[in-house]
């Protein structure tokens, strides 16, 4: 704040509100100036902010609203110079603070975001339990799998069994909407799980995750039903290659655009390069996606302390797909996989 020349900022992003606050709930602005940390909500969470906002004044905004809470504050500290987030400010928003002709308003961006790169040793705790319970997870979906795919299971079957089973070994959640995709649609990187039933020959992308005291996990493994044929190998074999190459490549100190050149040289080399059209990896913490990422286009420096995913794949319209997805974290040497589950191709048969 003070190389931006701002003496108090706002922060209305949920994510960002909580990481500064620890506040869960889904309406409130933090104030903070120098000499002032003040949560402003209304009626519904003052008694929510008085339990998880200890350090911070909670005030109702009552009936002038969030904003002109804010501002009265200022107005009473006497600061001029007041930065908000670019990103995540909407429009009316925007013109409601310009309407105050006595303060300078300063757009910042990632000012918070930066700080959350780096996760301190309780944030990943909260991760490595999250991720653990991914590992549990898949080792309880391919006996499921296994035992009940010739009765017509479906990729909702699937995805409703993995949910449920993360939330009964102590999830909140879903990090996001699970991808189950099989078959012809194991082909697209982000599929929606349907009602279609798992057929031999199918490859089985599986991409989940899960909530836990509020930090998002993330892992991918893909099987197969039936034995698989000599393409089948060739696809699957390339990307675990690709991705124990970037495993044992990352070092704190390499730019993400590096991290992704490793695995993406490898499956260009073996004929798939126009098939893997996405970044290798990203961070993950209280946000599912969150920077720095590996990617052709991303400088950030990777530093001892980031989260990150790595994931390469294969999609090939009209046959299928195969990703395989690790989280780790960034140490003084290399990385500590929070990941467990096998690599190696299950076949269910």
């Amino acid at each position: 704040m003070q190389e931006l020349k701002i003496e108090a900022m706002l922060i209305g992003s949920k994510s960002n509100r909580r990481y500064m606050s620890g506040f869960t709930g889904s309406s409130a602005m933090l104030y903070v100036s120098k000499t002032k940390q003040v949560i402003i909500t209304d009626f519904r969470y003052m008694q929510q902010t008085s339990l998880q906002c200890q350090q911070f004044e909670c005030i109702n905004q009552g009936s002038i609203g969030i904003i002109k809470t804010a501002l009265e504050i200022a107005k009473q500290e006497g600061v001029k110079y007041i930065g908000f987030e670019s990103a995540h400010t909407n429009y009316l928003a925007f013109l409601e603070l310009k309407s105050y002709d006595a303060f300078e308003f300063i757009p910042t961006h990632n000012l918070i975001e930066n700080f959350r790169q780096i996760k301190d040793d309780e944030e990943l705790q909260k991760l490595r339990q999250a991720e653990h319970i991914g590992d549990l997870a898949f080792a309880h979906i391919v006996p499921f799998i296994t035992q009940h795919y010739l009765e017509g299971l479906t990729e909702n079957n699937i995805a409703l069994e993995l949910e449920h089973f993360m939330r009964q070994q102590g999830a909140s959640g879903t990090s996001f909407a699970s991808i189950v995709a099989s078959g012809i649609k194991s082909s697209l990187p982000h599929a929606e799980p349907g009602n279609e039933m798992l057929q031999k020959g199918d490859f089985v992308v599986m991409d989940f995750g899960c909530i836990y005291e509020g930090y998002c996990s993330d892992m991918t493994r893909t099987v197969i039903i039936g034995e698989p044929t000599e393409k089948h190998k060739h696809i699957y074999d390339t990307v675990l290659k690709a991705q124990l190459a970037a495993l044992q490549a990352i070092k704190p100190g390499m730019l993400g655009q590096e991290v992704d050149k490793v695995a993406r040289d490898i499956i260009t080399q073996a004929g798939f390069g126009e098939y893997f059209g996405h970044g290798l990896g990203h961070s993950t913490g209280i946000d599912i996606h969150e920077s720095p990422r590996f990617s052709p286009l991303d400088t950030t420096k990777i530093l001892k302390g980031m989260i990150m995913t790595v994931e390469p794949g294969i999609y090939i319209p009209k046959f299928g797909g195969v990703r395989i997805e690790d989280l780790v974290v960034i140490t003084e040497n290399g990385i500590e996989n929070l990941t467990h589950s096998p690599k190696e191709l299950i076949v269910i048969v």
